[in-house]
This record gives structure tokens, C-alpha cells and sequence, in this order.
């Protein structure tokens, strides 16, 4: 049985070493400076990412509301990988509005992948693993892969910004 995988991944090569781009990556008070789709406002808390079972919130906006989201890391490899499960921090990002289901993730995940290019530099990619999520939650005019292609754009609008920083 084949599985159908249902990702979007966007790379870009980073004039930058690992190590570095990890470090940006594994603290989430730094996803604000490269979030290129403009929903991020912040961590909760400052302190960097250590391994699988950290976990972190993000003070998040979109379509004009403010809310939390719970993350879950899930794959942790200093250099190489870093991936969370998201999942609603409160009651108006839970499924049908349920408080009962603050905390469960909601199905899909993000994540880095980093690989060497040299000595100083960095292939990144960014992947949205959207896994259980049905397809329908993607057609409603482009707003998630299909027709403008709006989670692609913001996929590389984040990597262009964490090639400025990672390179300051």
C-alpha cells in the first residue's frame, strides 16, 4: 500500500553554516524575525528548543484574531532537523470551538530541514506536512497550496528572511 504523502517543501541555499540557521531555528523567539506569513506575534516564553518533548507557544494573528498555538517538537537533530505539532492554545482555534480540545495537535506539522553545502553554506527546507488534513481545507481560492500558491509564497518569504539574519 502506497501512502500518500501531502507536503509542500520550499528550499534555498543559505551563505550561512548550520549551526547557526539551527540555532535561529530551535529558539522560538526568533520565529517572529524570519515568519513571512505575518500571523507570528512571538513566544510566550524565551528559551531555545532542546529536544523532542519541548514544547513551545506562539502568540499568533490571522484574519483579524488573536490566538494561541500549542507546539509539539517532534523531531529534534542539532544541525540537521527540527519539526513541531501544532495544536490550538485556546478555545477559538480548537475544532468546534471546544475547550476540551486545547493541547490536542491538529494533525499536521512544520519543520527544517538543514543540509551542509560546503563549509559555509546551508541547503534549508522548509517543510508543511499537512499528513491527516483533507485536501478541501486547501481550495478555497489559494488560501493554503492551491491557485495563488500562498503557503508556498510564505514558505519562501520566511527562508529569504532567515537568509538575512543567518548572515548578518
Amino acid at each position: 500500500m502506497t501512502e500518500n504523502v501531502k507536503r509542500v517543501e520550499v528550499s534555498r541555499r543559505i551563505e550561512a553554516p548550520t549551526g547557526i540557521i539551527f540555532e535561529i531555528l530551535a529558539n522560538p523567539q526568533r520565529h517572529k524575525d524570519f515568519d513571512g506569513s505575518g500571523m507570528l506575534r512571538g513566544a510566550v516564553l524565551d528559551r531555545p528548543i532542546s529536544g523532542v518533548g519541548d514544547t513551545f507557544t506562539m502568540k499568533m494573528h490571522r484574519l483579524g484574531d488573536d490566538y494561541l498555538m500549542l507546539n509539539y517538537v517532534v523531531e529534534f537533530e542539532p544541525g540537521r532537523r527540527i519539526f513541531w505539532e501544532p495544536a490550538p492554545g485556546d478555545a477559538s482555534r480548537a475544532e468546534d470551538n471546544d475547550p476540551s480540545k486545547i493541547g490536542i495537535p491538529a494533525g499536521y506539522r512544520w519543520g527544517y530541514i538543514l543540509a551542509p553545502d560546503g563549509d559555509d553554506a546551508t541547503i534549508v527546507t522548509e517543510v508543511f506536512d499537512y499528513g491527516p488534513l483533507s485536501e478541501s481545507l486547501f481550495d478555497d481560492g489559494g488560501a493554503w497550496i492551491n491557485g495563488s500558491n500562498a503557503v508556498r509564497d510564505s514558505m519562501a518569504a520566511s527562508l529569504e528572511k532567515l537568509a538575512q539574519i543567518s548572515t548578518r
